[in-house]
């Protein structure tokens, strides 16, 4: 059902410009850390010759970690009082924890044996998804905090996916750094130098809303719980009484079991494009389909940019944030059926026919989901009279990479189970058929489930004005109409 009542936005509610700015630079990081490493793990299966399993493990184990430390932060985020905020501090911190150990994580060689590599590169790669968390869940409850206009929250976060698609035009060009003899004699090489740059230069962007991103207009509804050694019992019950209220929110396990079947459902044959294009359509030969997979990556991401994103945010002011959810979800199916007759060794340019179709779920997911977050933040102070951003943050992009780290074992077990062989060029008809099929189904299973759950999502836009209304009530800060 559509929503019929539709309320203007305020001068007072609309966030400056500068600010979803400084903002959207954040989630260029954001995007960007996974986006190249998602590039970069490719390298351990083909250039280290790791097994499968063992790549698959990598994915799943420092999401385990996640699972502690992530809604820990959101809690102690909520919580903190210092000069310069609750958020930024540890955006800061976060961002150079990530940025340097993205650096250390990538100095592999292919002389070392399979486990030192596994090892090592386990080894950082905790430290890494330590600093992302630092980082990553006071950032994003930053974004949840800065408008309380239901439609002003989709822009900005809009405005926020828009800058950060650009991690995704840029990353996949890095496969044609990485695999080019005019750059360095092996992509194990390549990634040891290009690591430095990525690292550095996600460190940089990471760091601008840390510094420059200080705008909110939603005040706290409760003071925060001080944390120290004094309190460490009360800190406990009060962290985790907040994750069982939070979890208890039906609307927020709605869009968390959503998000974890789609875009999940996306990150389990993420990779996949790479071996298809590769093995499929060139016959194993990494060289010959040269820029192929680069541009594929790219003009995804140029379609998610100026077509996904604009269309996405103009629906969801017209038909709601459900409605649209649904829309673009299903949309994006018919993209994924295409490709069976679209990755074409004949003719390689049918692989871009379904891509201005494909891009709509995992394009416009985040750009909802996020908005819808914000909403559901407004829900849980009015029925726990708590704001708890960084819990709700935490929680929702643990969900996020839990089931990525899920999806990434997936992807090793797939690989596994239909015959795929990392160390020969030739690949059996049989398995190529397999990787094809499953390119396709997982996705499609995981978008018809997820469009299943939130059928009954409730929190349209009237009832998300009541809700604002309520809360400006209990907090004296009513306007006259």
């Amino acid at each position: 059902m559509h929503e019929t009542k539709h309320y203007p936005t305020l001068e007072k509610d609309r966030i400056p410009l500068g600010q979803k700015i400084a903002f959207g630079v954040g989630m260029l990081a954001n995007q960007m850390f996974p986006a190249a490493l998602g590039i970069f793990m490719v390298i351990l299966v083909q250039s280290l010759g790791m097994n499968p399993l063992l790549w698959g493990l990598i994915f799943f184990l420092p999401r385990l970690f996640d699972a502690i430390t992530d809604p820990v932060m959101g809690y102690i985020s909520d919580n903190t009082i210092s000069r310069w905020g609750k958020r930024r501090p540890y955006v800061f911190i976060g961002a150079i924890i990530a940025g340097v150990s993205y650096i250390f994580m990538w100095q592999l060689s292919a002389d070392d044996s399979q486990m030192y590599n596994f090892f090592y590169f386990l080894g950082w790669s905790l430290v890494f998804f330590l600093g992302m968390t630092i980082f990553s869940i006071p950032y994003v409850a930053m974004g949840y905090e800065m408008s309380n206009d239901f439609h002003e929250r989709t822009r900005l976060m809009a405005t926020a996916q828009w800058i950060g698609q650009w991690a995704w035009v840029i990353s996949p060009w890095f496969w044609i750094v990485l695999y080019d003899p005019d750059w360095f004699a092996s992509a194990t090489e390549g990634a040891r130098y290009l690591s430095v740059w990525v690292g550095l230069g996600c460190m940089l962007l990471a760091l601008v809303p840390a510094i420059f991103c200080n705008y909110s207009n939603i005040p706290d509804a409760a003071p925060a719980q001080k944390i120290d050694r004094e309190h460490v019992r009360d800190n406990l019950s009060t962290f985790f009484k907040g994750i069982v209220e939070t979890f208890k929110c039906k609307p927020f396990q709605k869009i968390c079991v959503a998000t974890f079947l789609v875009f999940n459902a996306f990150n389990t044959i993420a990779a996949f494009s790479w071996f298809i294009i590769v093995y499929y359509m060139f016959n194993g030969d990494a060289g010959s389909a040269g820029k192929w997979p680069t541009l594929f990556g790219s003009v995804s991401a140029l379609f998610t940019c100026f077509l996904v994103i604009p269309v996405v945010t103009w629906l969801s002011q017209r038909l709601g944030k459900k409605q649209t959810f649904v829309v673009s979800q299903s949309i994006s199916i018919l993209g994924y059926l295409m490709f069976w007759w679209c990755f074409n060794p004949e003719n390689p340019w049918l692989m871009f026919l379904p891509l201005p179709l494909f891009v709509f779920g995992i394009g416009g997911l985040f750009t909802i989901m996020m908005s819808m977050t914000a909403d559901i933040c407004d829900l849980d102070e009015l029925q726990t009279g708590k704001r708890r951003e960084g819990t709700f943050g935490a929680i929702y992009w643990w969900m996020v990479k839990f089931g990525l780290a899920f999806a990434g074992l997936l992807s090793g077990a797939i690989l596994s189970v239909i015959g795929f062989d990392q160390t020969v060029a030739v690949q059996s008809q049989e398995a190529l058929a397999m990787l094809r099929l499953s390119y396709i189904i997982v996705p499609v299973s995981g978008t018809l489930l997820a469009i299943f759950i939130m059928r009954n999502y409730d929190l349209d836009e009237e009832k998300a004005h009541e809700i604002r209304l309520e809360l400006e009530s209990r907090r004296g800060s009513l306007q006259p109409a």
